[in-house]
C-alpha cells in the first residue's frame, strides 16, 4: 500500500517526519483528509487537531497556524506549534488561557497586541480541546 511522507516543521525543530497512511488536518476551509496520490495543492492550516494514521494506529497533535503543501507522495506542514497529545499539560494550558484572557481585558492593548493574544488563546484552546477529547481517566 502506498504511503505519504509527512514532515511537520516548527520554528524550533522538525516535529514529525515519517511515512504514514493518512493525515487529517485542520485546513482553513475545514477538516481535510489526505491519502497517498492526493492532488497537489497548498492551503492554510488553522489551530486545531492533526491526526496521523500509520499501520492502524492514530497519533494526535495540536497544531497552530501555518501552511501545508501536498504532493502525491508528500505532505509538508509548516506551523508555529505542533504538540503531541501525550505531551500536553492540561493545567499549564488552562493557566495560559486564563493569563491571556486577563491580558485581553486590559484597556491599553493595541491592535497588534490583541491579535497576538488572540492567536495565543487559539493555540492554547487547540491543545486543551485535543487533550480533553482523547484523555481517558
Amino acid at each position: 500500500m502506498p504511503t505519504l511522507r509527512l514532515e511537520i516543521v516548527t520554528p524550533e525543530a522538525k516535529a514529525y517526519s515519517d511515512d504514514v497512511d493518512m493525515v487529517v488536518l485542520p485546513g482553513i476551509e475545514g477538516e481535510m483528509g489526505i491519502l497517498p496520490m492526493h492532488v497537489p495543492l497548498m492551503t492554510e492550516l488553522k489551530p486545531g487537531e492533526l491526526r496521523i494514521t500509520k499501520n492502524g494506529q492514530e497519533t494526535f497533535l495540536a497544531v497552530g497556524e501555518g501552511f501545508v503543501e501536498i504532493t502525491g507522495e508528500r505532505v509538508s506542514v509548516m506551523t508555529d506549534m505542533a504538540v503531541e497529545e501525550k505531551a500536553i499539560d492540561e493545567a499549564a494550558v488552562q493557566a495560559a488561557i486564563e493569563r491571556a484572557e486577563k491580558r485581553m481585558r486590559e484597556e491599553h492593548l493595541g491592535d497588534e497586541e490583541v491579535a497576538s493574544v488572540q492567536a495565543a488563546i487559539q493555540k492554547s484552546l487547540a491543545q486543551l480541546h485535543l487533550k480533553r477529547r482523547h484523555h481517558r481517566g
